[in-house]
């Protein structure tokens, strides 16, 4: 049997939930060509008005456990390119399957590591303990030694939602607003979740925005861009998202 070829190995891997046993593809940019914690302000600090805000906000959310947008954030937990792809498909009005289309696959999963190095190195810098420490409020995620010891600022799962959501809204301009909203609410479930402050995920976002400048200031990333474009157009649209479930999210996030 020939090999297949290296994006549909790893789409084809990503469909089936065994990507951990592939090789991690090389991030777009090289490790410390962008750093964020240059752009990005400190967070809050104790005592000051935007940390008021901040416990404001994480003190109200506690409030949403058992309600439908808690069930949203929940169901925002997992991360990756599987996950996010089905995340989006309401707001893309269509599945996006990583196994019919290698090539997104291939984009996402690279600029995914992108953003795991430049976020890593941010939480490294700031080192901010995140919000459901010293308290016993509801979290729609277990409590874990290791949730307990990883840093809040910047939001990574902000960073690589809104990363993703350029992503496609460059690829998908028709659909660049829906796109984009659904990126933002991923970014909001970890605030409803309990485990980030809301000034993470803004400046999760922040760094998304300028992740993506960079990116595209790549020739190799302009390329692959190109080339999902071919793919999408060629792609037969495939199964519309379930109603019920577009029904349901637009539910959770209305005002």
């Amino acid at each position: 049997m020939r090999r297949l070829r290296a994006p549909l190995a790893l789409a084809l891997a990503l469909a089936a939930g065994t990507a951990a046993a592939e090789p991690a593809p090389r991030p777009y940019l090289t490790n410390g060509a962008f750093d964020a914690g240059a752009i990005l302000p400190p967070p809050p600090k104790p005592g000051s008005a935007g940390h008021a805000s901040d416990l404001a906000t994480y003190a109200a959310t506690r409030a949403l456990a058992g309600s439908p947008r808690w069930s949203l954030a929940t169901s925002d937990v997992p991360s990756g390119v599987g996950a996010l792809l089905d995340n989006f498909a309401c707001a893309a009005g269509r599945r996006l399957d990583p196994a019919g289309m290698p090539a997104l696959a291939a984009l996402l999963a690279r600029a995914r590591r992108d953003v795991v190095v430049v976020v890593r190195n941010a939480k490294a810098r700031f080192a901010r303990p995140r919000p459901h420490l010293g308290n016993e409020s509801p979290l729609c995620v277990d409590r874990s030694e290791a949730l307990d010891r990883s840093f809040a600022y910047p939001s990574g799962h902000a960073t690589e939602g809104w990363t993703f959501g350029l992503v496609l809204a460059a690829l998908m301009p028709e659909r660049a607003a829906p796109l984009l909203a659904r990126a933002r609410i991923y970014g909001e479930s970890r605030i409803v979740c309990g485990v980030h402050w809301a000034s993470d995920v803004e400046a999760g976002r922040l760094t998304g925005s300028a992740l993506f400048a960079a990116l595209v200031g790549d020739p190799g990333f302009r390329a692959d861009l190109d080339r999902v474009r071919g793919e999408l157009a060629a792609a037969p649209v495939g199964p519309a998202p379930e109603p019920a479930a577009c029904a349901r999210e637009a539910a959770a996030t209305s005002p």
